[in-house]
């Protein structure tokens, strides 16, 4: 179904004046109605192993401080993890490579993440996607990715004093980032930037670096390993200016 525009989300996102809003915002979304539906089937139908879980079933906010110097753009919650959680990239296999990531170089302070409220923190670190709803098949529609993109571009201005630097995981999330920033106020080159695991593009102040994305099929297959992920998430800081 294609997704119906309200001036209900419009007002919402135009009114929030810091990210601790806009989250709160963000949760509320039902402008996508395939979406709406499958994530609240999956949080009633639930997965065998989480049947004792009451599932979050709702759109997953961006997590990390307001301050965040460098932001991790990826594609969208999983169904049994971030929909289940209410955190991006907790309580699935992606999350757990990513996290184990991050604490290695430096910028998160434990290696996992199972649920919200188990003490993990960020340092200058934002993860969002461009997608807040779990999808069917993980499948975001173009309909769907652009009916969310302006919970991306805002989120973006909120962060543009601090943000000196952004990792892509995977081409969705690089095409879906480009008109975002755009929007956001920063000059993105015509022709785009072509995704690609350890690209780099320097825009007014800011850095684009490309990663494949910690999907199972990723590192599953080798195609994507800790190193290479390691590497990426430490040239990000480097650029980002983040001691770590």
């Amino acid at each position: 179904m294609t997704p119906q525009h309200t001036g209900q989300e419009s007002t919402a996102r135009e009114g929030c004046e810091g990210l601790e809003a806009l989250d709160k915002a963000v949760t509320r979304c039902r402008e996508c109605p395939r979406l709406v539906a499958w994530r609240e089937k999956v949080a009633a139908d639930k997965r065998a192993a989480y049947r004792d879980e009451t599932y979050w079933g709702r759109p997953v906010p961006g997590f990390g401080p307001p301050d965040a110097a460098l932001a991790i753009v990826g594609l969208a919650p999983a169904a049994h993890g971030g929909n289940r959680t209410g955190r991006i990239f907790t309580g699935d296999r992606s999350g757990d490579v990513l996290f184990a990531a991050l604490h290695a170089v430096g910028l998160a302070n434990q290696p996992l993440s199972t649920h919200r409220g188990d003490g993990l923190m960020l340092y200058r670190t934002r993860i969002t996607a461009p997608v807040h709803c779990a999808p069917p098949a993980n499948k975001p529609t173009p309909s769907e990715r652009d009916a969310c993109r302006p919970w991306l571009t805002r989120e973006l201005q909120l962060l543009r004093p601090t943000l000196r630097a952004v990792v892509v995981l995977g081409a969705f999330g690089w095409q879906a980032l480009l008109p975002a920033l755009s929007a956001a106020g920063w000059p993105v080159p015509i022709p785009r930037p072509r995704f690609g695991h350890g690209t780099e593009v320097a825009l007014d102040g800011l850095y684009l670096l490309g990663c494949y994305h910690v999907s199972q099929q990723n590192t599953f297959t080798g195609r994507l390993t800790p190193a290479m992920l390691t590497d990426v998430l430490r040239r990000a800081a480097e650029l980002a200016g983040i001691t770590t």
